[in-house]
């Protein structure tokens, strides 16, 4: 027979029994952790995933190799503005790094490249002297 004096303790143990088997012990959290933190950044750096990078920067900012590779995605990913931006942070996180001060210059080069051709290509008018707008004609009002 339990006395109802029992009870809330019963219930009490009952309840911590429940909530502490839910909860991940703190050693296989961080483990959990670090091992998602190795596959972002080996996504990162093989596969030169952008957003892989970002989540890896996220947790390391001061790792010059993921500021690396971030910037050889960005490269990849034709955006060679924000590679030079990374690759320069790199450069004063590590200036004796091999191979950054060559990168940074490509991609110095493939953004001035990309700007010349960007502004022949604006100024350039279409073969048949037509005029591609959204605006409407000169010849109407607003």
């Amino acid at each position: 027979m339990i006395h109802r004096a029992t009870h809330p303790v019963l219930a009490y143990l009952l309840a911590s029994v429940a909530v502490w088997s839910m909860a991940a012990p703190p050693a296989a959290a961080e483990e959990a952790a670090a091992t998602a933190a190795q596959r972002v950044h080996t996504r990162c750096v093989s596969q030169a995933d952008v957003d892989a990078c970002n989540d890896a920067i996220r947790r390391n900012p001061n790792d010059p190799a993921l500021l690396v590779a971030l910037a050889d995605a960005l490269v990849r990913a034709k955006r060679p503005a924000d590679a030079i931006r990374h690759y320069r942070r790199a450069a004063a996180l590590a200036p004796h790094m091999p191979g950054l001060a060559a990168k940074l210059s490509a991609a110095e080069d493939r953004l001035a490249s990309e700007s010349t051709l960007g502004s022949a290509g604006r100024t350039m008018q279409p073969a048949s002297g037509k005029r591609y707008s959204n605006a409407a004609p000169e010849s109407q009002s607003h």
